[in-house]
Parts: structure tokens; C-alpha cells; sequence
């Protein structure tokens, strides 16, 4: 049985009911075995534990074999084009702080895959109590543009370490408070904002003078669809 991304949402929050469920997390070594009530082991077995539900449900897949990038799974085998799904975790009671992807692989791989655009990111808000009881209070699906904002200094919310930008984080996409950076409003405006962090980063300036045309050309040519970028100085203001 092959399902997309929204047929997977759909089963486990309207048939299997998995904010309604609990689980625990158990450790079995010699003749010592013990409930984990560590909270940050939780999100990697999450992902574990999705394959294994596919897998229970009959619900075919492919495994991605580069866990640097999304997608984590390719929801129909035989087109590795179509139904990309990423699996994210996160404490709910703090912020998102999981990675999106590494942004210099990114950057090159939406140019070369277009299609990378299109991944499904099915992201589980968890919680686990002191007696290490594991409960899902929010599960998303959204697109990367849905969960990605600009930061203070940078178009991007980036990891940044000794002036090196490593990774895209996302933003808190479920909260509309007071103070809160919004998310980005399309996929243009995504597109935008990574043309300009490619600017802006040292790493990768000498590239940006080609960077949208290249990426626009290989949507067309890919989608059949002309993308109509504009700069991040024209939107900025938005955000």
C-alpha cells in the first residue's frame, strides 16, 4: 500500500489516534533493564518508531540512505521523486531545535533536485513526564517554508559557529505571541532568503551572482514552471 505524507498524518492522528496514546521508553542490557527518562533520546527513537509503524501497517517505503538530508523516506519506492517525507522530534514544552539540513549541501542540492522542495516534513511536539511516560501533544505536516524564518542578522535562522554558517533551524511556527519572527509566506519568499544567505556567507559569495538563475532555469525546466524570486530587500520588511 502506497500513501503520501497527508495519508500518513491522517491515519496516525484520525485512525491510530497517537495523541491520544503513551508509551515508554525501555532499556534492556544483561539482567538490568530500565524505563530511559531522558528527554533527549526521545526524538531519534520517534523515527525509529515511525518506520516500524510503517512497516506494521503495510505502508510501503524506502529508507534514505544519506541521513545528512532529507527526505528520511521515500513514501513511494519506485518514484524517488514524489512522496519525500522527514521525520522531526521535539520537546514540546521548549522550542524547535532540531536541524532542517546542512545549508551549503542545501543550497547546491534544491539546484540539482528541485524536487527536494517538495519534501513533507512530519514533525512530532512530545512530551515525557518524570515517570518517563512518552505522550505526542502536536503532530505537523508542513513544507520547509512553513517552519523557516529569517533571524536578526541573516535571511535564514542558521546554526552559526565561529562565523561559519553550518545548518537551517526552523522557527516556532505554531505560536503566534508578541516578539514572534513570522515564517516565510511562500516558497519565493524561502527561495529569496537563501539567495541572499548565499550572498551574505563567505563560503559561498563567489556563487551568488549565478545562484537564482541557475536554481529558477532548473525548476523550469524540472516543474515547467518559471519562479518569479524576489530580493530579499523588497520583502524583507515582511519579516
Amino acid at each position: 500500500m502506497i500513501l503520501d505524507a497527508q495519508q500518513v498524518y491522517d491515519r496516525l492522528v484520525n485512525e491510530d489516534k497517537i495523541l491520544e496514546l503513551q508509551g515508554q521508553i525501555k532499556f534492556f542490557f544483561g539482567d538490568v533493564d530500565i524505563i530511559v527518562k531522558q528527554k533527549d533520546v526521545v526524538g531519534n527513537i520517534i523515527q525509529e518508531w515511525l518506520q516500524g509503524w510503517l512497516d506494521k501497517r503495510g505502508i510501503e517505503y524506502a529508507p534514505s540512505e544519506n541521513s545528512q538530508m532529507p527526505p528520511d523516506f521515500f513514501l513511494n519506492p519506485h518514484d524517488k521523486e514524489k512522496n519525500l517525507l522527514e521525520v522531526k522530534a521535539f520537546n514540546r514544552s521548549a522550542s524547535p531545535g532540531f536541524d532542517i539540513a546542512d545549508f551549503r549541501m542545501y543550497e547546491e542540492e534544491i539546484i540539482e533536485k528541485p524536487f527536494m522542495l517538495d519534501v513533507d516534513y512530519l514533525i512530532f511536539g512530545y512530551d515525557m513526564n518524570d515517570n518517563g511516560v512518552v505522550t505526542i501533544k502536536d503532530l505537523w505536516i508542513k513544507k520547509v517554508w512553513q517552519i523557516t524564518r529569517r533571524m536578526a542578522e541573516w535571511p535564514l535562522n542558521l546554526q552559526i559557529k565561529q562565523n561559519v554558517v553550518h545548518k537551517i533551524r526552523p522557527g516556532v511556527w505554531y505560536s503566534n505571541q508578541k516578539g514572534n519572527i513570522p515564517m516565510f509566506r511562500s516558497l519565493e519568499h524561502f527561495i529569496s532568503a537563501i539567495e541572499e544567505t548565499v550572498f551574505q556567507n563567505p563560503k559561498t559569495h563567489n556563487t551568488a551572482g549565478n545562484w537564482k538563475r541557475s536554481f529558477v532555469s532548473s525548476y523550469e525546466q524540472y516543474y515547467g514552471i518559471k519562479l518569479n524570486i524576489p530580493r530579499w530587500s523588497d520583502i524583507v520588511d515582511q519579516y
